[in-house]
């Protein structure tokens, strides 16, 4: 006999899911929401009250200046949908957060006998989620250095690399969805994991007394700080790892600055981070369509920007992050899949123009729906991806990628 008993055991099922596996603040979430739906069915549920009583907000909370819990809201419902596309999908009890609204709801998979109901009332009716286009990340609360979020990574690192070593990692659980394994494909048959390179600007100064970017001619006589990266690339390791874990693969990491063409040469490759800071990318085969480079001329004159180098129609010649000094609010990356410097290798480069933009396009390829209209888009038959770039627009709310579009979408010659 199936009753709301379940509904709490659905919910302990998704709290201890791969999915949202350390996402602590929507569990919380989720949680509460949970609560309120099964003790209060129906009663409307306010942005105040949620801030409030579940993430420690102050009396004089705003939501119409302070969008944390649309944000969060966003995150869960694409969390939960996720869920539902990969490990869940079997699950008797559906979980559901329309969007616009913060009461969750609940449903049967299999519609269940009205006898079997009696005495039960209905939790809400169900409302079918839309397919999310984009995802929010996770929050960035780390301090901003020159417009970069900067974290120190030494615990990922011993003597410049690491190894990831999920004990489970081969033999552990269910294969990923089909669309994970169709994307990832060349990267799962190699003779070595594959490498995660992540971006690492040098510095100098000091973090306590304040940093800026490494200029060679300016700080010749100064060492420089090698060993910092943006939070975006700290969370785009994470989210890599959690992909090739449900994939039964390890991978890799390895920061730019000690990366060498001998890695190159004998190593599936995957990039986070542009070439303005992973410079390894200047020296191994990179994109063709969608450079990265400082604007020329203009109001806008050496900032960095993806360049379309063929413009098609609708398009346009370059694209830009929010102009500096502004908030950020908007920033565009670049998805790149192509045959490495040993043409038996493969490489992607996951880089926007911000550690944002690049935490997004990380997360692109995390998704399973994002993954799915990306192999939709290249037309992708039997199972083979071939070379191509893409070019995607984030839209950021506090730090935070928050939806992301694909703009464009190149296939090129081998």
């Amino acid at each position: 006999m199936v009753d709301r008993e379940q509904f709490p055991k659905q919910i302990d099922r998704l709290v201890a899911s791969r999915t949202l596996h350390g996402s602590e603040s929507l569990c919380k979430l989720l949680r509460y929401l949970a609560a309120h739906a099964i003790e209060h069915p129906g009663t409307p549920l306010k942005e105040y009250q949620i801030a409030t009583e579940v993430f420690g907000r102050r009396p004089d909370f705003d939501p119409q200046s302070d969008s944390t819990i649309r944000v969060q809201a966003g995150r869960l419902r694409a969390k939960v949908a996720e869920y539902y596309a990969s490990e869940g999908e079997s699950d008797p009890v559906v979980v559901e957060l329309p969007k616009g609204s913060y009461l969750l709801n609940f449903r049967y998979r299999t519609p269940v006998p009205k006898e079997e109901l009696v005495n039960h009332a209905p939790v809400h009716e169900p409302v079918t989620v839309a397919p999310q286009k984009s995802y929010g990340g996770m929050a960035a609360t780390l301090a901003v250095l020159l417009g970069l979020a900067v974290v120190t990574i030494g615990y990922l690192l011993l003597n410049g690399r690491v190894k990831t070593d999920t004990a489970s990692a081969a033999t552990a659980g269910p294969l990923a969805p089909a669309e994970f394994q169709v994307f990832w494909r060349k990267f799962l048959s190699g003779p070595e994991e594959p490498w995660v390179v992540f971006s690492n600007a040098e510095f100098v100064g000091r973090p306590e007394t304040g940093m800026r970017y490494y200029d060679k001619q300016r700080d010749a006589n100064t060492p420089p700080y090698d060993h910092y990266t943006g939070v975006g690339e700290v969370l785009s390791i994470h989210e890599l790892d959690q992909v090739f874990n449900s994939l039964h693969r390890r991978i890799r990491v390895k920061r730019g600055s000690l990366f060498s063409l001998d890695d190159a040469k004998n190593n599936d490759l995957i990039f986070i981070g542009s070439p303005s800071e992973n410079l390894t990318l200047m020296e191994i085969p990179s994109t063709d369509d969608f450079r990265f480079d400082r604007v020329k001329t203009g109001p806008r004159a050496g900032d960095l920007a993806v360049i379309n180098v063929h413009p098609q129609a609708g398009e346009q010649p370059f694209y830009l992050a929010s102009r500096a000094g502004d908030p950020l609010v908007e920033d565009y990356a670049v998805v790149g899949m192509m045959p490495a410097l040993n043409p038996q290798r493969t490489e992607v480069i996951l880089a926007g123009t911000t550690t944002f933009g690049t935490q997004a396009a990380v997360e692109y390829v995390c998704r399973q729906s994002s993954v799915k209209q990306l192999l939709d888009r290249l037309g992708t038959s039997g199972g083979e991806v071939k070379p191509f770039e893409a070019i995607l627009h984030i839209k950021v709310a506090k730090g935070v990628p928050v939806e992301t579009e694909l703009v464009a979408v190149r296939l090129r010659n081998q």
